[in-house]
């Protein structure tokens, strides 16, 4: 197939890099920056340079940019895309991006599917891309809905090509209540916690623990700022519980009450373990 990927950051260029490795697909890319598309080129992650001439060769349009950018691309380009292709998005959010490209999709004889890669690193940028960055991880797909299965299965038999461990098909819904809860909030704890005065005194005295809580900290702000505005609807409500369960916390201490502090602790325990199982 050609496989066309729209923005080569550290999403998009690990998908070209990961179908090269990995699979016969040609891979006809772009980007906003010329150097990346050089780049990507010289590494062998690039077959070709996407242009209104080739557009329309694709079998396969991965659409890699801030949600957003992502619907304006697609607009523009609506009319270019091969009849009966599938365009999939890499964002982090989906009932925007669906809202309003699955109708644009069935006008225009083509097929949308929201998707959304569970991988990433605390850095962007072509330079930080890797052809391993998807290996075992899990590829949400959230359909149109009245899609052929062969067409669906095309879609998760690409994927799991590629590495991923599994390809979970949900509804645009779903996806935005659970990111909001295993990615946005994380990112919003991670950004809140590293900015305690007695930060920049940690070495020597910070592990794994601190590592852990600190790492996504380190975030591209203009992305997640506009991801978390997108899906505020859902992530409004786990800031305010996470705020709510930290004040128990909080008036345990305050109280000096340890048989509280204890039952939160092994109530917290307790949940983990469960998850586990």
């Amino acid at each position: 197939m050609n496989i066309g990927i729209v923005g080569l950051g550290l999403i998009g260029g690990s998908l070209a890099k990961t179908i090269k490795l990995n699979t016969e697909h040609r891979v006809i890319g772009c980007d906003v920056d010329l150097q990346t598309i050089l780049q990507a080129q010289l590494m062998d992650a690039l077959d070709e340079e996407m242009d209104k001439t080739n557009l329309p060769t694709c079998d396969m349009v991965l659409v890699a940019l801030y949600p957003a950018a992502i619907v304006e691309w697609v607009k523009e380009h609506a009319q270019q895309f091969k009849p009966g292709a599938i365009v999939i998005d890499c964002g982090g959010v989906k009932q925007e991006i669906c809202r309003q490209l699955i109708p644009l999709a069935k006008e225009n004889g083509w097929h949308f599917i929201g998707g959304h890669p569970m991988a990433g690193r605390e850095f962007s940028g072509f330079k930080y891309a890797k052809d391993d960055l998807f290996d075992n991880a899990s590829m949400i797909l959230t359909p149109m809905g009245d899609e052929q299965p062969e067409l669906l299965q095309r879609a998760r038999d690409f994927f799991m090509d590629l590495g991923f461990r599994r390809v979970q098909f949900t509804t645009a819904l779903t996806h935005d209540e659970m990111i909001a809860y295993t990615s946005q909030l994380a990112h919003i704890v991670s950004s809140a916690y590293v900015k305690t005065p007695l930060a920049g005194r940690h070495k020597g005295f910070s592990a794994g623990s601190f590592a852990d809580m600190t790492r996504v900290a380190r975030l591209n702000e203009h992305m997640w700022t506009e991801l978390f505005f997108d899906n505020r609807e859902a992530l409004l409500p786990e800031v305010e519980g996470l705020v709510e369960r930290l004040a128990e916390y909080r008036d345990a201490l305050r109280d000096n009450d340890r048989d509280r502090m204890m039952q939160l602790l092994r109530d917290g325990r307790e949940v983990k373990e469960s998850l586990e199982n």
